[in-house]
């Protein structure tokens, strides 16, 4: 290895060894540095889809609605976006952005079963769509916060579409294709 250059995680060359190749050099490793109405515009829009997504939530009367989900959201977006940014001069670490995506699934995980809630009988399950759009609010938040905007409207599109009219079509499912409960007097053996 050339003693001029420095070696950091992952066989990345550090230039931080050798100041005088930084003169006049972008250092942050090919990331666009971000102003204030960047970092403004990605929280808020993760802030807006979480809060869209829990005031569907709100509407049908289930336990997280437009706070929790706008919450979780923004927090996952600002983890994100920490995370692509990091603090520091250090290069780029694709690793550390998977860690802080793990957490958030983790942590979510946790926040989202506490939402779901089991019949006094066992035979029914509350509150899984409303953990799962916990959970995808929190997906939404970390795209936001990257700047992956074109995956972020296609499944807050889909989202919307699924949370709208996908309860209207369960039910109609239901009713076409359910076996219907035998007539009393009906022989079952038949």
């Amino acid at each position: 290895m050339n003693s001029h250059w420095a070696c950091g995680s992952a066989g990345t060359i550090d230039f931080r060894a050798r100041p005088d190749l930084n003169a006049g050099v972008n250092t942050n490793y090919g990331l666009p540095e971000l102003g204030a109405g960047e970092i403004v515009l990605r929280l808020g829009m993760a802030t807006l889809l979480g809060g869209l997504v829990g005031l569907n939530r709100e509407l049908k009367n289930k336990p997280a609605g437009l706070r929790t989900h706008a919450v979780v959201a923004l927090g996952s977006g600002l983890a994100a976006l920490l995370a692509l940014r990091q603090l520091g001069d250090a290069p780029f670490d694709g690793n550390g952005l998977s860690r802080v995506m793990q957490g958030i699934l983790t942590g979510i995980g946790f926040l989202g079963a506490g939402v779901i809630l089991r019949s006094e009988s066992g035979k029914h399950v509350h509150g899984l769509t409303t953990a799962a759009t916990i959970w995808l609010v929190s997906m939404l938040g970390v795209g936001c916060g990257m700047g992956y905007w074109l995956p972020i409207g296609v499944a807050a599109g889909l989202a919307f579409v699924v949370l709208l009219i996908g309860g209207t079509i369960e039910k109609g499912v239901h009713r076409r294709f359910k076996p219907k409960p035998p007539e009393p007097g009906d022989d079952p053996s038949l």
